[in-house]
């Protein structure tokens, strides 16, 4: 007697792959966003070591902020995870080939440069932390007064946020077997939809904290520190229409990468072309046309351009859309990448 085990009888298996909730879309979505601010961060790090005047450029970062939003999405990824009293042991090797290594390894880089980089005027915007930890004061001048470290800062805040933006859409992309991840277009376009969701980000703590006076409370101060000068003053107050001619460009390149993405799908095999069909006209249709696309990239887009040309009143609705947006994004492609599968050819055949 031949006796046969089989798993495929499963629920998250069968009809379709369900493994993935909305826990990966969440941890994905926050990594873009603190790839987005770190990227930011870092360029306005690199002026400020160049000893460019912090009055003239949006010189504001949010370490503290992206510190706390990662926390979010590794508990999100935690909560995904069924055996989560060992996901400590990632950490005792290294497998070089594995883009979850890669990650996991660069996520902890990343937990330490937001702290150093934190460091920079933090006495000013939280004067309670500084009065109770005295020793931030020498560590903030340590920083301040060597140029040097701002622009090794500033380098790392850069390279840290393009990898850690990329490697949220190789994370899909290695997985071959789900025609929807197997196309090496997400890595960049979960890139700008990261950058684009940082801006974003940026753009509502600077509308509800810049320009503010620290206050001197432990709660009040807290928050005010999640948005960070880097000079001894506030930047300008407009100063913050650079975050709308940033994300300008990242919308357009994320409308260009959505239309490659689209066009590689289609001019693949079979598969793919039955991939991209769950999300252009399947299912996932109107998500990825209505809010994705439309709301999500090119009403801000218009939106944007008439308050840069004085047409409209300056509100932070696009930067909302721009998140609702990105969110939604990776939803889309982490469940239509789950009912993806590879098409049999003989299916194909008239």
């Amino acid at each position: 007697m031949l006796e046969v085990t089989s798993t495929r009888h499963n629920l998250h298996i069968d009809p379709v792959l369900t493994v993935w909730s909305w826990e990966i879309p969440l941890y994905l979505f926050i990594g873009g966003i603190v790839a987005g601010m770190m990227v930011l961060g870092g360029l306005a790090l690199l002026r400020l070591a160049r000893g460019e005047d912090t009055r003239r450029y949006f010189s504001m970062q949010t370490p503290l902020l992206a510190f706390m939003l990662l926390n979010i999405g590794m508990l999100a990824l935690m909560l995904d995870l069924t055996h989560r009293l060992y996901a400590w042991r990632i950490f005792t090797t290294f497998q070089y080939t594995s883009p979850m290594a890669w990650g996991s390894w660069l996520l902890i880089i990343v937990y330490g440069v937001l702290l150093v980089s934190a460091l920079i005027r933090l006495p000013d915007a939280w004067p309670w932390l500084s009065r109770k930890l005295p020793v931030l004061h020498k560590l903030s001048d340590a920083i301040v007064g060597r140029p040097q470290w701002i622009a090794v800062l500033g380098w790392a805040n850069l390279v840290l946020g393009i990898g850690l933006g990329i490697y949220t859409g190789i994370l899909l992309n290695t997985m071959v077997a789900r025609p929807l991840w197997n196309s090496a277009i997400l890595g960049p376009l979960f890139l700008v939809s990261g950058l684009s969701a940082g801006v974003a980000t940026m753009h509502i703590a600077a509308s509800l904290l810049q320009g503010r006076a620290a206050p001197q409370g432990m709660v009040g101060g807290a928050f005010s520190a999640l948005l960070q000068p880097m000079g001894p003053q506030h930047p300008e107050k407009d100063t913050a229409h650079a975050l709308l001619r940033y994300d300008q460009m990242f919308l357009v390149a994320e409308l260009v990468f959505i239309a490659i993405l689209l066009i590689n799908l289609h001019t693949s095999s079979a598969s793919h072309a039955a991939a991209a069909a769950l999300i252009t006209s399947g299912p996932y249709a109107a998500a990825f046309w209505g809010v994705v696309v439309i709301a999500g990239v090119a009403l801000p887009l218009v939106w944007q351009a008439l308050e840069l040309a004085h047409k409209v009143k300056h509100t932070v609705a696009p930067a909302l859309l721009v998140l609702a947006g990105g969110f939604t994004l990776r939803w889309i492609m982490v469940s239509a990448g789950q009912m993806s599968e590879i098409v049999p050819v003989l299916s194909m055949a008239p």
